[in-house]
């Protein structure tokens, strides 16, 4: 079963390791997966994609409506492998790797966008997929204060009498707030100080210190994480420009629009957007003329995650992940315009984001007709909303 899930190795010139890192005892503390550019080791392990069963209990929850599936969901997916080096040496960079902090959707946790996440990190970044405490993910948890003791946080439905807007508006600002958190982690690290990672994981976090680019950053996400990327701009001037990955305006209040003044890039599906959302987009990229808005045709809302990946005809109907476009495109499409945004709007001076993009020929991705960040080939997949 373990080759059940083929998710694609990144395709930028670095190899790439990952770890897991929660700091602190409370729901105030983090809880990450850090992808990054790792030195290559033989015998390296795999991590696994779905990190215990328990992220089965949550899944089949809201996928099957019944917990007592968790453990048909564990036999088919449960010993699927992420093709990166768990806990792998982390590679040195003298000029710092710009970071990326990432932001999962709804009733998903960390390790379901690994995807994209690798790929960004085969290329030059550090990424950082938090997992959210706010109820939004499928499931998560702490450990406590008490040795050996975890204590899991649910997902939660909108509860009974209260409206949507108001209970997932508390959430986006919870959210971006753990994204800024993040940040201030890796401040932290930079500025020396101990940052003891309570999983114990091999990697070392002082090894980060002087190999990240605290200049360079971005925020990221997918659904209810891009519009928690946009939310992020406005709370964290650090934040250079952010990457929405479909996402679900709904939640963000019409008052904090003014206050976006960073470029954005939405990526959207082709069959999850509404003309109401698509006109939220529009209200910023009218005030900025670097943000901008492409629907990348064939693809559904899942296309963007790691279930694009599942095969088979019951566990994506299960997942709803199946779009026209085969999933490695919508991945290079995807990726790749990202890429272009990120080095335009991270770039000091017109250089490269990062050690390892190479010479700018080697970037797989170009900034075409009208700056729209989109390699050649992919013109045809790609329906601009908007010019400019």
């Amino acid at each position: 079963m373990g080759g059940m899930l083929a998710l694609p190795r990144g395709k930028g010139p670095h190899h790439v390791g990952c770890t897991d890192v929660m700091v602190g005892h409370t729901r105030q503390g983090l809880f990450l997966r850090l992808f990054y550019p790792c030195l290559l080791q033989a015998g390296a392990t795999e991590p696994l994609w779905i990190p215990r069963s328990e992220y089965c209990s949550g899944l089949a929850d809201f996928t099957l409506r019944r917990r007592w599936c968790s453990a048909l969901l564990s036999i088919t997916i449960g010993s699927c492998r992420v093709p990166v080096s768990w806990n792998g040496p982390f590679k040195p960079c003298s000029s710092g790797y710009p970071l990326i902090i990432f932001s999962h959707g709804l009733r998903a946790f960390r390790t379901l966008y690994s995807s994209v996440c690798t790929e960004l990190a085969s290329w030059g970044f550090v990424v950082a997929a938090l997992e959210h405490r706010d109820h939004s993910a499928a499931t998560t948890y702490f450990c406590t204060a008490e040795a050996g003791r975890e204590e899991w946080i649910p997902f939660q439905q909108v509860p009974q009498g209260q409206k949507e807007f108001y209970f997932r508006n508390k959430q986006v600002h919870q959210r971006a707030e753990e994204c800024v958190r993040a940040l201030r982690l890796f401040e932290d690290i930079a500025g020396g100080k101990s940052v003891l990672n309570i999983l114990h994981q091999d990697l070392d976090l002082s090894v980060l210190k002087g190999n990240v680019d605290l200049a360079k950053v971005a925020v990221m996400g997918h659904s209810f994480g891009g519009v928690t990327a946009v939310l992020a701009l406005v709370k964290e001037p650090s934040f250079r420009c952010a990457v929405a990955l479909d996402a679900w305006m709904f939640p963000l209040e019409n008052v904090l629009y003014p206050e976006v003044s960073k470029p954005v890039l939405f990526i959207n599906t082709e069959k999850f957007q509404t003309p109401e959302s698509v006109a939220k987009m529009k209200r910023l990229s009218s005030r900025n003329s670097q943000t901008k808005i492409i629907t990348v045709l064939g693809t559904v809302h899942e296309s963007q995650t790691d279930f694009a990946f599942l095969p088979g005809k019951l566990i994506s109907r299960i997942f709803g992940a199946r779009g026209t476009l085969d999933p490695n495109k919508a991945l290079a499409i995807t990726s790749q315009a990202a890429l272009a945004f990120l080095q335009r709007h991270l770039s000091t001076g017109g250089g490269q984001v990062a050690q390892g993009l190479g010479r700018a020929g080697e970037l797989p991705s170009l900034w075409g007709a009208a700056g729209w960040p989109l390699p050649r080939w992919a013109w045809d997949r790609c329906f601009p909303q908007q010019r400019g």
